[in-house]
C-alpha cells in the first residue's frame, strides 16, 4: 500500500485549521504555525498519525470486526457513503440515533422491523393489507432505510468507530468511550484530541481534505479484508490437501519365515527364550507422561500469545499494553485481577484510563475454553462488554 505524501495532503488543503481564537490548546503539538489568524496543521505529524491509524484499522478489519463510520456534516456525508460502501462497512450519514451503541438492542429491533416489512412484500402478505396500512408501512420502511439502512447487517457492536469532526459527533464519542470502543477520528484545531484513541490531525471541513483521508483509510481496511480472505482461503486449501498429502505408511517386505528343523526345535527354543533381554515397563512413568502431554501442548500454544482484541472492550493498543505486561493469553487475562489490568493500561497511556476491565476475565475464560459461540452470544446481549 503506497504511503501518502505530504505534497498530496498540502494540495488537498489538509493543513488548514480553524481561526486562532477558536483553537483547542490540547492541539498545540500538532500545529505548525499561525498564518493570517488561522492555525496551520503540521502535515508531517498528520502523515505519521495516519500511518499509525491505518495499521490499527488493517488489524481490526483482518480480525473480522466491523468499523462504524460517522459523518453527518454536509461536506462529508456523500464522500463517506461512497468510500465506505466499497469496503462493505456500516456508516451513519444522516442523524446519529441516540443510544445507537449504548442501547444497541433497541436499535436492532428497529432494523428487524425493516426486515419484517421486506419479508411481507416477498411472501405476499403486504398485498393483503388495506391501502392505508400499506402506505404507513412504506413510509416507516423509507424512514428506517434512511436512518438505519447502512447498519442493517451490523449484528453486534462495532470493533471501532471512525468519526469526521468529533465536535459535531460528540454524542457518538461519549457512547464509544462508555463502551470502551476504540475511536479513530479526523481532528481539527478546534477539537480535543484527548477524546480520541487514534487521531488524524487534519482539516475536517473541506471536501477535498475529507476525500483524501477517507481514501487512505478505506484502502487500509481493504488491505485488512484481503488479508483475512487470503488466510481463510489458505486454511481451506490446507484442510482439503491434508488427506491427499498424508504420508503413506511404508510397506515393509515380509521376512521369510524360517523353517526350523524338527530336530533343533526342542533344543534351541528354550535357549533363545532364556537369553532374551528382560523388558521392564514403568507403568507409573507412562501414566505420568500421558497426563503431562495435554499440559505441555497447552503451554506451547499459550507461549505464542492470543488475539486479545476478540474480548469486547480491548482495542489494539490495550492488547499491546497487556502483552507487554506479560498478560498475553486468554488464560492469563482470565486469572488477572481487574484492578491490576486497569493499572497496566493507565501506566501505558492516560487515554486508556477510562477502560473498564471488569468483564474481561469472564470473556477471556470463555475464549480460553473455546466457547466462541457462547462468547459471541454474551457480547451481543450485553452493552459493549458492560453487564
Amino acid at each position: 500500500m503506497a504511503k501518502v505524501e505530504v505534497k498530496d495532503l498540502l494540495e488537498a488543503g489538509v493543513h488548514f485549521g480553524h481561526l486562532t481564537r477558536k483553537w483547542n490548546p490540547n492541539m498545540a503539538p500538532y500545529i505548525y504555525m499561525e498564518r493570517n489568524g488561522i492555525h496551520v496543521i503540521n502535515l508531517y505529524k498528520t502523515v505519521a498519525k495516519l500511518d499509525e491509524a491505518n495499521e490499527a484499522l488493517t488489524k481490526i478489519a483482518a480480525s473480522g470486526r466491523k468499523i462504524l463510520f460517522v459523518a453527518t456534516k454536509k461536506q462529508a456525508k456523500d464522500i463517506v457513503a461512497e468510500k465506505v460502501a466499497n469496503v462493505n462497512m456500516p456508516y451513519i450519514t444522516e442523524r446519529w440515533p441516540g443510544g445507537m451503541l449504548t442501547n444497541f438492542v433497541t436499535i436492532r429491533k428497529s432494523v428487524k422491523k425493516m426486515t419484517a416489512i421486506d419479508r411481507m412484500k416477498k411472501d405476499g402478505t403486504f398485498l393483503s393489507l388495506s391501502k392505508k396500512e400499506r402506505l404507513q408501512k412504506d413510509r416507516l420502511r423509507a424512514k428506517l432505510e434512511k436512518n438505519l439502512g447502512s447498519i442493517s447487517e451490523m449484528t453486534r457492536l462495532p470493533g471501532a468507530l471512525f468519526i469526521v469532526d468529533t465536535m459535531r459527533e460528540h454524542i457518538a464519542v461519549k457512547e464509544a468511550q462508555k463502551l470502551n470502543i476504540p475511536i479513530f477520528a479526523m481532528v481539527d484545531t478546534n477539537s480535543d484530541p484527548r477524546d480520541v484513541d487514534y487521531l488524524i490531525p487534519s482539516n475536517d471541513d473541506a471536501s477535498k481534505s475529507i476525500n483524501i483521508i477517507m481514501t487512505e483509510v478505506t484502502n487500509a481496511i481493504a488491505a485488512g479484508l484481503t488479508e483475512r480472505k487470503s488466510e481463510k482461503q489458505g486454511e481451506k486449501e490446507g484442510k482439503e490437501e491434508a488427506p491427499k498429502t498424508a504420508p503413506k505408511a511404508e510397506v515393509k517386505a515380509k521376512p521369510e519365515k524360517l523353517q526350523p528343523s524338527p530336530a533343533n526345535v526342542e533344543t534351541e527354543a528354550p535357549a533363545v527364550i532364556a537369553n532374551a533381554p528382560e523388558v521392564k515397563v514403568d507403568v507409573e512413568a507412562t501414566k505420568e507422561a500421558v497426563k503431562e502431554a495435554p499440559k505441555k501442548a497447552t503451554k506451547a500454544k499459550a507461549s505464542k500469545g492470543d488475539d486479545l482484541t476478540k474480548i469486547e472492550g480491548v482495542g489494539p493498543k490495550a492488547a499491546e499494553a497487556l502483552s507487554n505486561a506479560g498478560i498475553d493469553t486468554f488464560a492469563k487475562v482470565a486469572k488477572a485481577d481487574a484492578d491490576k489490568m486497569k493499572e497496566v493500561l493507565t501506566e501505558a497511556s492516560s487515554r486508556m484510563a477510562h477502560l473498564d476491565p471488569t468483564s474481561w476475565a469472564k470473556q477471556a475464560q470463555m475464549a480460553a475454553d473455546g466457547k466462541w459461540d457462547e462468547l459471541k452470544e454474551w457480547q451481543d446481549s450485553v452493552k459493549g462488554g458492560v453487564e
